[in-house]
């Protein structure tokens, strides 16, 4: 997680006072949420050969999501931890949801829970999925070599929060029940964005700034210029202290009062 410690206090009265803010829509989840967001998980998944109804199968598994482990998010004040509750899946399982394996969240289905070829489950790691994928198919190939090389190793699931709450200082946001039914799990390329606002990817943008080339970093800092917003707020901001001032005239005048009546003296 990026140590973006000033940057989180500061986000994080700014959004306590939005949310107390009498014009401010109560904060069920973080501003600029995606209704339906993406999220990533580093996961170990395994890849291995089976039989199942006298069929061969590629069998992949793994973890769609990890429970109680924080990731940075960031809304439009700034960044905050996410966490995804340990019993954030149990309803929506319970009520056998329809869900589809893809890879990227793109493509044709691989699998999925109405032909009984995914299967969900949750524990105190998370999100469990296996897939029973047909060798047959190109595209399940491409995986399994994908897979196999580590070129792919980290999973994703897309679902509606449907339960979730802020803590007291609005540091942390909880997801504690998700609507899994309609969505997607499977392997992704890259893990790393929890979703893509501009919001979310501020952070990414801030990590960046250091090795921009000369150009672009002109180019963003006339940009950026040019926003009224920026402006306004660094008028606002307290003056810096001022540097020290020499030595006023009437002690000057005095100092060469007292050099004139030594030398008389």
């Amino acid at each position: 997680m990026t140590d973006n410690t000033a940057l989180r206090a500061e986000a994080a009265t700014a959004r306590a006072a939005a949310a107390r803010s009498a014009e401010a829509t109560p904060m069920a989840t973080p501003w600029e949420r995606p209704a339906a967001p993406e999220l990533r998980f580093k996961s170990a998944m395994r890849a291995k050969k089976v039989t199942k109804d006298d069929n061969d199968w590629w069998l992949v598994e793994g973890y769609a999501s990890v429970a109680e482990q924080g990731y940075e998010m960031w809304d439009m004040f700034g960044p905050y931890t996410e966490v995804v509750s340990a019993g954030a899946f149990d309803k929506t399982l319970s009520a056998q949801p329809e869900v589809v394996f893809r890879f990227n969240h793109a493509g044709t289905p691989m699998a999925g829970t109405r032909n009984g070829r995914l299967e969900l489950w949750s524990d105190e790691n998370g999100l469990g999925d296996r897939a029973y994928l047909n060798p047959k198919r190109e595209d399940v190939k491409l995986l399994m070599h994908a897979i196999e090389d580590e070129d792919v190793r980290e999973q994703s699931f897309m679902f509606r929060i449907t339960s979730g709450q802020w803590s007291p200082d609005y540091t942390e946001y909880r997801i504690n029940e998700v609507d899994l039914d309609r969505g997607d799990v499977g392997p992704v390329t890259y893990g790393a964005s929890p979703h893509t606002s501009i919001a979310a990817r501020s952070g990414e943008f801030l990590n960046d700034i250091p090795d921009l080339p000369l150009l672009v970093a002109r180019a963003a800092y006339e940009r950026l210029g040019e926003r009224l917003d920026v402006a306004a707020s660094l008028r606002a901001a307290p003056p810096e202290p001022e540097e020290p001032k020499g030595p006023s005239i009437a002690l000057l005048q005095a100092q060469l009062l007292v050099e004139k009546a030594r030398e008389d003296f």
